[in-house]
């Protein structure tokens, strides 16, 4: 929930409401493991000292106009190619799966509501999957926003330190998409893509209770 609440647009009716509510889940005995509860509570003093402003204008300069930034995580694995609406559709099937309604105007791959859906009843083992499934991406975002030095890339750091530890033939394929960045459309374009991907697969019945997603992007970003 945290690490959704603070990767979703920081608007200004939501700001300091977000912050204030991470902050006090964080201050919870045995939240969560130290290595994940720092880098979380590290962006939010220093998003407090920047300011809903100056936080604003970075997550539009990093997140709207960096391609290796993206918080779309299909866009990793099949860019803006004739895959997306696939790939889009698998995320949108998986979401269903667990009973989760998208009240607002946003793609199902977007991170923020993937971390949202592993904070309800019933969501944490598909959105675990849809992660596992597009950690290349999830770890092309992270090096992409270390290497910018963006304050963002420790609430990064931190969902990728919830999964499994990648293996090598994994660290390979980041490293190509690193340097090679998401695939674009081409003339003849096949099915194969730059690297393979684990296809999502999902619990049948519909978990209890259905979910919202996290805080509204708000309107003053246009």
């Amino acid at each position: 929930m945290a690490a959704s609440l603070l990767l979703d647009y920081p608007g200004e009716e939501s700001f300091t409401a977000r912050l204030d509510a991470v902050e006090q889940a964080l201050g919870a005995p045995g939240s969560l493991p130290a290595t994940v509860r720092e880098p979380l509570e590290t962006f939010v003093r220093g998003a407090r000292e920047r300011g809903q402003r100056a936080m604003a204008e970075h997550y539009v300069a990093t997140f709207d106009q960096r391609r290796r930034c993206c918080l779309y995580l299909s866009y990793y694995a099949v860019g803006d190619t004739r895959h997306r609406g696939a790939a889009i559709l698998a995320f949108k099937e998986a979401l269903a799966a667990t009973g989760y309604e998208m009240d607002r105007d946003e793609l199902p791959d977007y991170l923020p509501v993937v971390l949202e859906l592993s904070a309800r009843c019933g969501g944490d083992e598909v959105a675990q999957v849809l992660l596992s499934s597009h950690r290349e991406g999830l770890e092309v975002l992270r090096t992409a926003l270390t290497q910018a030095t963006s304050p963002y890339a420790g609430l990064v750091e931190a969902v990728c330190l919830t999964l499994p530890e990648i293996d090598q033939a994994t660290a390979q394929r980041v490293r190509a998409l690193v340097s090679a960045g998401p695939p674009t459309e081409t003339v003849g374009v096949t099915d194969l893509l730059p690297f393979p991907t684990t296809p999502v697969r999902y619990p049948t019945a519909p978990a209890r209770g259905a979910g919202q997603p996290a805080a509204r992007r708000q309107e003053e970003r246009a």
